[in-house]
């Protein structure tokens, strides 16, 4: 993807070229690197994101608040998000990076993206910002279910099992994928008792486990 193509994606065109380049560069790279754009990116995320849930939930008290967005503001959330843009493609990195596969990375990637969120923030203020991460967080945030609002997916199956009597579900790694350094994960969710399996990939055995909890109960509600 070109960076016109990124820019096309995220719903924003720059008005300085230079901080969209200094946010899509790591500090394996040179300087000026993204860490001190990725610094203001991370504030504005998390004031953006606390708005909007606290206007989507008028009902939820502060803590509830807060545990929901520790979930849309972590780094597998940001990873996915990335990805979706493909920003990878347009990272900057040093040879010892890209040798490792750098721009594949969940933690460069995200923050990569607070780095852009950051530099769209300098280059046309708090509302562009805002704009941009409303439309990326829309659909989450939407989908968000009040009745499992703070738990995390493998909580929320969890708890809605043990409240019919029903065994927990058992969760098994299917396959792996990539080198080291770059891998992802996928697992199985299995949950005899109402005849179900699901699966979930991600970066990590728990991000996979999480994906995979998050299906089941997305059957469930269907069942």
């Amino acid at each position: 993807m070109s960076r016109a193509g990124f820019q096309e994606a995220l719903g924003y065109h720059f008005s300085s070229p230079a901080l969209l380049a200094q946010a899509l560069t790591h500090r394996s790279f040179g300087t000026p690197h993204n860490e001190r754009l990725e610094f203001i990116g991370d504030s504005v995320l998390n004031c953006v994101v606390a708005r909007a849930l606290f206007d989507r939930f008028p009902e939820l008290d502060e803590g509830t608040l807060s545990r929901l967005r520790a979930g849309l503001v972590k780094q597998d959330a940001l990873h996915a998000h990335a990805l979706s843009l493909s920003l990878g493609d347009l990272l900057r990195l040093g040879e010892g990076e890209l040798r490792s596969g750098g721009h594949r990375r969940p933690s460069i990637l995200a923050d990569a993206l607070e780095a852009v969120f950051g530099a769209i923030f300098l280059d046309a203020g708090f509302d562009a910002a805002s704009g941009v991460i409303d439309r990326l967080y829309a659909e989450s945030i939407a989908a968000i279910d009040p009745r499992t609002a703070g738990k995390d997916p493998k909580t929320a199956l969890q708890e809605w099992l043990q409240a019919r009597r029903h065994p927990l579900p058992n969760y098994e790694m299917a396959q792996v994928r990539g080198e080291a350094h770059a891998q992802e994960f996928e697992v199985s969710c299995r949950i005899p008792a109402l005849m179900l399996e699901t699966k979930g990939r991600g970066a990590s055995r728990r991000a996979a486990e999480q994906q995979a909890a998050r299906a089941a109960l997305d059957r469930i509600e269907k069942l």
